[in-house]
């Protein structure tokens, strides 16, 4: 049996994560901690300061409504995200996010961000939307300020401890198990609430990078499905799972593309130098009302650009040399483009070196000078994220105030964004059909589920009862990978290749190989349908078999299994939904060819599903797609 000491901590809230989102929980539930008498424990699997989607740096906020400048209004947010998402968002969880947005970006101008300002002191956008930031250092701030207020709250956080499973007591969560990463120590929390913010997924999906850029993603690597698979296994409703979201970047590094577009007005081309945005405008007609708006869909953007792929006209060039020329040439007399020239440059190698510097490695390696030679760009592979283009996560509750008579028994049970496990919030990555809400919408996100975290801990005030009997199980298979590489080590010349276990590496590359081929990944052209989608779940089933034979060498490859395992528990959530909706909505992140266009008749719905812990079976549901608007008044939702 594997040696570790068992430390059981007790608390009021425990938040899981340590990204933007839990940052966000941290600060506002500080703040009513100390005013209620409440504990708050966060635990993070990395180190706050580089921990989750902004590690790196970001160079924009993505999500800066602008509601004190008068320009954009909660409703015009809600619009944008309903249209680029299809038609299929929660227009409550929207708005709640969007109207307290603002706050968290000017907390983190308060905490020492440097945004962008232009010469009358405004904040400078790259579109309708976004911020310019130089944030190679924006999650060391936000995360500064998160451990501050936990310190001055007399709470208190765990980094390096790695998540596994909930604990519940009946139909109520009562804490966590898991383990710490660089000590032999197995943790169990106990506490009255739970804010799950640990992130999305990659690599389900066979990624385009191999070889000795294995591993390279646009998503953060070491986010494996932690909250879906801590909702899943706690029983919550979870929603929107078949949106998985592709993003088009610059191929093999993932740069971004947004600065490109949006500030420097760029231009993609295929191999013939034609746009596919303009020439293929007439396939947009195909998906109304959502393909005749401005701006038009991220996926409907994707879908243009792959069909001029599969056509033979790529690759597909993003035209950073002639945006470039064009803003420099507008500058003036030869002096003056010749400044401007130097100024562009500067800004597109920065735009990489503050949240994607192999991009910048790959430039340089590749003797790519922007301002005089294109780049190539190309969708990547499918991730899982509720906080940036994609929407899946848990199915939460909305905010009371935000509700109509209509919405009010579908959307709303009690408490803003818990799900529908009592006492387990979720925000971020974690939570569903709340698109486009990015670092700064996560990190309110988190704030909401702060403050509503509390106020559930205020009004149920009983500790929820743990069998230490159960816990001691679950720790025993928490641990099992390292007991049986102990066990059948020997069995082989090559600890790797053994009749007796499965390693995490091959594991993942089984999972990746079955996704790709068979749910709609890049080598089959983002397309599946009901045969390839039961294959896989036949597939899938004999791997989750397998999964009770992986093994690890030491605590680092521990981690690797349990990664693995939430990888498996998403894909298997995607599949089981992508099957269940029989149509294309969104046909630039998957098409399903045997229901090749939108069914607004039977599917404006959301696809929800549910793994029922006391039985091992899965529910798959509809829920109707509600409007906020235009019932609710927009003084009610500024007010908030």
């Amino acid at each position: 049996m594997a040696n570790y000491e068992k430390v059981e901590v007790t608390t009021d809230l425990l938040i899981l994560g340590g990204g933007m989102a839990a940052c966000g929980a941290a600060v506002e539930a500080a703040y009513w901690a100390k005013k209620n008498g409440v504990k708050v424990t966060l635990v993070d699997k990395a180190a706050m300061d580089r921990s989750g989607a902004v590690a790196m740096g970001l160079s924009a906020i993505n999500q800066y409504v602008g509601l004190h400048e008068g320009k954009n209004s909660v409703k015009d947010y809600v619009d944008y995200v309903r249209m680029d998402l299809m038609g299929i968002i929660r227009e409550d969880l929207v708005a709640n996010i969007a109207r307290h947005v603002d706050s968290s970006v000017h907390l983190f101008e308060k905490w020492g961000l440097p945004i962008w300002k232009d010469a009358e002191g405004k904040y400078v956008h790259e579109g309708r939307w976004q911020l310019m930031i130089n944030g190679e250092s924006y999650k060391v701030i936000v995360a500064e300020a998160a451990k501050n207020a936990l310190e001055e709250a007399g709470g208190e956080y765990y980094e390096r401890v790695f998540i596994t499973e909930p604990l519940l007591d009946g139909d109520r969560i009562a804490g966590a198990i898991g383990f710490s990463t660089r000590e032999n120590k197995a943790y169990v929390f106990r506490a009255k609430a739970v804010i799950c913010t640990m992130g999305g997924a990659v690599h389900i999906f066979k990624p385009r990078s191999t070889g000795e850029g294995l591993g390279r993603a646009w998503y953060p690597p070491w986010n494996s499905g932690s909250s879906a698979y801590f909702t899943l296994r706690a029983g919550a409703e979870m929603t929107s799972q078949e949106v998985r979201f592709i993003p088009v970047r610059f191929k093999d590094a993932y740069g971004p593309v947004g600065a490109w577009f949006l500030l420097f007005k760029s231009q993609a081309t295929n191999s013939e130098g034609g746009s596919y945005m303009v020439e293929r405008r007439d396939e947009l007609e195909n998906w109304k009302p959502y393909g005749l708006v401005k701006p038009i869909p991220a996926n409907l953007r994707n879908w243009l650009g792959m069909l001029d792929v599969m056509e033979g006209k790529g690759p597909i060039f993003m035209r950073t040399e002639e945006a470039i020329q064009k803003i420099a040439n507008e500058a003036g007399d030869e002096k003056a483009a010749k400044k401007k020239l130097k100024e562009l440059e500067a800004e597109a190698w920065e735009d990489f070196l503050d949240m994607t510097i192999s991009q910048a490695v790959l430039w340089a390696a590749s003797n790519v000078e922007p301002e005089k030679k294109s780049s190539e760009i190309a969708a990547a592979e499918p991730y899982f994220i509720g906080s940036h283009s994609g929407a899946s996560g848990a199915w939460v509750s909305g905010p009371a105030d935000l509700q109509t008579d209509e919405t009010k028994s579908e959307y709303f049970w009690g408490y803003s964004h818990m799900s529908t496990v009592k006492g387990l919030f979720c925000a971020g990555d974690a939570s569903g059909a709340s698109s486009h809400k990015f670092s700064s919408g996560s990190h309110a996100e988190g704030r909401i589920c702060g403050k509503s975290a509390v106020k559930y801990i205020v009004e149920n005030t009983s500790l929820p009862e743990i069998d230490a009997g159960q816990v001691d199980e679950m720790l025993g298979a928490q641990f099992k990978p390292l007991d049986i590489y102990e066990e059948f080590k020997g069995a082989s010349t090559d600890p790797e290749v053994n009749p007796h276990y499965i390693k995490p590496k091959m594991f993942m590359f089984r999972l990746q190989k079955i996704m790709d081929e068979y749910v709609g990944g890049v080598s089959a052209q983002f397309s599946t349908n009901k045969a390839h989608l039961e294959k896989a779940m036949e597939l899938l089933t004999f791997l989750k078999e397998d999964s009770d034979k992986l093994a690890a060498a030491d605590l680092h490859e521990l981690l690797r299994c349990w990664e693995n395992v939430q990888r498996l528990w998403q894909a298997e959530a995607h599949t089981r939904t992508i099957l269940f909706r029989e149509e294309t909505r969104w046909p630039g992140y998957y098409r399903r060819t045997d229901f090749p266009t939108m069914d607004d008749e039977n599917w404006h719905v959301f696809a929800n599903c549910r793994w029922i812990p006391e039985k091992n079976e899965w529910e798959m549901i509809k829920r109707p797609m509600l409007h906020v608007y235009p019932k609710a008044q927009e003084h009610e939702l500024i007010g908030g």
